[in-house]
Order: structure tokens, then sequence, then C-alpha cells
């Protein structure tokens, strides 16, 4: 099964560039040094380049003013919709292999096809020049980290690197899973894909795989109620904050030809990790620790795939974690809102490839999979008596599609889904398509 934290440093031995037979007695040249030559070139390459993206569209029938939510707008909004085209995520990984077990591994994002940005001179405006962003996105370094391998049980990893707590952050490439956008219960709730700086010791012996890691502690500025603590990974300034340290770990089992059964979680204090002043002996012994805890699991054998995800998520301090966000600046990074206790996502997705009764297709070795998935997630699952419940934040989404690979590496999507909110609320229906890709390349 595919491990996408360490694809690189797997994929250096697979990536092997040859060059065509050496006739030495035509060359007329010296024996010895046109054989090692040869040798050499046989060799396998030390770089490997891989990446994956997705293309997408999707005609969402409800909605998409942010005051559907709110009173008398939800009947104003019920029947409106809007379409969307996009580019959630095109990757570049690159890797080395130094030799004597070191090696490097990179990914760079580019999120919703990236930013630009354009300066230009406004002749209604005096000839002024103005800085105009001319597309919205974001280019992120998601891996940059430099290994060393002692043996395959014990590999030591220090840089940027995934967080690999939950399914998706630890697969979440569009081959990884069904449908035309990420799970959204996890993708809601949890930084997806989840990076930091920091270091981590992994391995495999066997039938099992552990990782345990150390990186900075969340912000809890970030926070906010649709999104749990979604939002304070990364950082907004030019370094990430490291006044709380954070513990995350996950660990594999293959016991089961054909099935993978993991639990990952993470535990580390949000309060104080910020650039804003918290000196009031109110919030003394505030702390706000995240503590997280996650199963997930993913079967694929006998023309099935399988895969389901369970997280669940405390924040302590809640209460007053929210209350001093609302009365910070109005210039801070703060969403200035009421954070929910605990967060909860369920995920279950099933697919039979259907081209496995077809001899013709299944020996080319095209898949045509039926799928279809259930999400229940809750960003605000429970909250202090404080803090107003938002009831629109939790909600059950079903979905059903197909996944049609003509080749291993290129995958087609089609998908309807429809998200089942409280009574009060619109439901929200929606129809998706995307193209996407993920893979490996030699030189």
């Amino acid at each position: 099964m595919k491990e996408k934290v360490f694809l690189c440093s797997l994929l250096f031995a697979a990536s092997t560039s040859y060059v065509p037979a050496v006739n030495l007695q035509e060359n007329g040249g010296d024996l010895p040094q046109k054989q090692e030559q040869a040798e050499q070139a046989e060799k396998p390459s030390r770089f490997t380049i891989g990446g994956y993206g997705e293309a997408v569209y999707s005609h969402n029938f409800y909605s998409d003013n942010y005051l559907r939510y709110q009173g008398q707008n939800v009947e104003k909004y019920q029947n409106q919709q809007h379409a969307r085209f996009d580019l959630p995520h095109v990757v570049l990984f690159l890797g080395y292999d130094f030799g004597k077990g070191w090696t490097l591994g990179t990914e760079i994002e580019f999120e919703h096809g990236g930013t630009e940005s354009a300066i230009e001179i406004e002749t209604e405006e005096g000839g002024e020049y103005e800085s105009e962003i001319e597309r919205g996105g974001e280019v992120a370094l998601e891996q940059f980290w430099i290994q060393k391998s002692f043996c395959p049980e014990l590999n030591l990893r220090m840089g940027h690197i995934i967080i690999p707590v939950g399914a998706t952050n630890q697969h979440h490439m569009p081959t990884e899973f069904f449908g035309v956008y990420r799970p959204e219960g996890e993708n809601t709730i949890l930084p997806c894909t989840w990076h930091e700086t920091g270091i981590s010791l992994w391995g495999q012996a066997g039938d099992w795989r552990y990782e345990a890691i150390l990186v900075p502690g969340l912000d809890s500025d970030r926070f906010g109620r649709q999104n749990w603590i979604k939002d304070g990974a990364g950082s907004p300034y030019e370094f990430k904050i490291g006044n709380n340290i954070a513990g995350a770990f996950r660990i594999d089992n293959f016991s089961v030809p054909g099935l993978r059964m993991s639990v990952s979680g993470y535990i580390g204090n949000s309060f104080k990790n910020t650039l804003s002043s918290t000196e009031s002996a109110q919030y003394k012994d505030v702390k706000g620790t995240v503590s997280i805890g996650a199963f997930d699991f993913a079967y694929n054998a006998h023309n099935w795939i399988i895969r389901g995800n369970f997280d669940y998520g405390h924040l302590s301090d809640s209460r007053l974690i929210s209350q001093y966000n609302a009365n910070m600046s109005k210039n801070s990074v703060s969403k200035k809102q009421g954070i929910a206790s605990d967060a909860v996502a369920i995920g279950l997705e099933a697919g039979y490839n259907l081209f496995s009764q077809i001899e013709k297709l299944n020996a080319k070795q095209q898949k045509l999979y039926l799928f279809s998935r259930y999400d229940y997630y809750d960003s605000m699952y429970k909250t202090d008596a404080a803090i107003q419940d938002y009831q629109w934040c939790g909600r059950h989404r079903i979905a059903a599609g197909i996944n049609y690979f003509p080749i291993k590496d290129i995958v087609l999507k089609g998908e309807y889904s429809i998200g089942l909110l409280k009574s009060q609320y619109n439901n929200e229906p929606s129809i998706s398509l995307g193209v996407a890709y993920a893979g490996f390349f030699s030189r």
C-alpha cells in the first residue's frame, strides 16, 4: 500500500535510467573504462521526480452567500445555486539519495492555481502605480526534510514533514480517495494536508509501521467555529512560533492481506503560542490543550476498496480562548469566534471495480469503480454553556459516483453528493467532475 509521507525515499531505487549498450570493439577504447561507464549508467538514479494534481468542476444547487444560515436569509437563499472550476492541488515531488542512508524529500504545492499579482498604472487615478491580485490561491512548501536511515526499522527525519494524524493526512493523493474532493469531514476539522517543521522517528518491522513526531504546537488565535482547530497549523508570520511543543504518532498494521488498520493521535498546548500578549492574570493557567485520537482503515482486495475513518478531538479551556480571541485587535489574524470544546468526523466509503467482470478491460488493467460514501462531522460537537452552538456546523453527507482509471496513475471522477443539515437549514446537493493524476517519473 502507498505510504505517502515517505514515497519519495521508497522510490529512489525504482527510478532507473539506462543508456544503449556499448560496442567496445567498434569504439576501440579502454575496455575497463568503457565497462565501468556502462555499469555506472545502469545504476539506479539518485534523483526522483513525481507529483499529483487535480482539476475539478462543481455545480452546487445551493447559495454560496455567507448569510445563508442566518435567520430569514435561510428561506431567501433557498433556490439559489452556483458553479465553480478549480485546481485544488497541483504538487511537485523532488527527492535525492545522497548515499550512505542520507536522503532528501521535498514537496511544493500550488493550491487553487497558485497566486498571481501585477502592477499597473491607473489612468483614472492620476497615473498612480497600483498592485492588483489577479488570481487567488497559495503556493506552499509542504515538505522539506533530510533523512538518515539506519535500517528499515529505524529512520530519523528532520525538517518540514507531514503530520500523519487521520486517514487523509497520510493518504491524500487523489488516487487514494473516491470523491472529487478530499473527504469532507477530516478536511473540515483537521489541518489537511497538515505539515509542520519538526523531527520524526519512524520505521517498519514485519507487518507493523510506526512514526513518532515532535513539532511546534498549534496557535489558538486562529481557531474558529466552522473549522475548529484547522487554521491553527502553519503560521501567518515568516516563522512558526514554538512556545509550545506538541507530539503526534501513527501506528499501521498490515497483518491481514489487503487490509491496513491504523491508529494515530496528537497532543499539544495551543494558548500562548502566538505573538499576542497574554499577561492578564485571568489567562495565567490557560493551556488550550488540543488532543486528537483517530482510527482509519483501508481494504483493497477481491475487486473491492473500502475505507473508513473516525476522528475525535478535544480542546481544553475553549471558553476562555474564545473570550480572549473575541477581545483581540480587529487587525489581528484571529477569527474572534466561539470555539467548540469537542469536534468529530466519521467517514466510510466503498467501491467495486465493475471492469473486473469484463475480461478484455480487466486484461488491460483498466478499472471502473462504482462507489458510495457517507460522512458525519461536526466542528461544534460539544460546546461550553457560554458558547453558542451553531447547528449548521454539523451535518451528514451522502455521495455516490464513479472512478475510471484508464491507466494506473490517472483517474476521471464523477460524483453526486448532498449535505443533510438540521431542518431549519437548506440541504446542499452538488454534482462534481474531476480529472487527476498521481505518480513518479524517471529520467
